[in-house]
């Protein structure tokens, strides 16, 4: 039985909420996928996203917590606001309260775009 695309999205957020980021990337981004960070990064494939993505999980010492607070599907976009509370190897702390605007092809990311407050 195929997944409704809200099955698909809840999924990817559950691997998110787990820190799993690395394997929601590898699993739910379409290849020519293209995402844009808030700090002006643009990445132009899966395989550049999970370059970035493995090289961020990499550098973290410590998840002390993700929270997810909300998530939204509306047509083939949807949001997700999480709290992401790590501490880094290098002694620095990242604290992001950060909403996700997800666009979604035949169940597969093909653009996301990341908002931090």
């Amino acid at each position: 039985m195929e997944q409704s695309l809200n099955e698909i999205l809840s999924a990817k957020n559950e691997l998110v909420r787990k820190g799993q980021i690395v394997e929601a990337t590898e699993k739910y981004f379409a290849s020519n996928v293209k995402t844009l960070d808030f700090d002006g990064t643009v990445t132009n494939s899966k395989e550049e996203m999970l370059v970035k993505m493995k090289g961020f999980a990499n550098s973290i010492a410590k998840v002390n917590d993700i929270i997810m607070h909300n998530a939204a599907l509306i047509g083939d976009i949807s949001f997700a606001e999480f709290t992401f509370d790590f501490d880094m190897k290098d002694g620095s702390k990242v604290f992001w309260h950060e909403i996700l605007r997800t666009v979604w092809q035949n169940g597969q990311v093909i653009e996301e775009q990341y908002f931090k407050a």
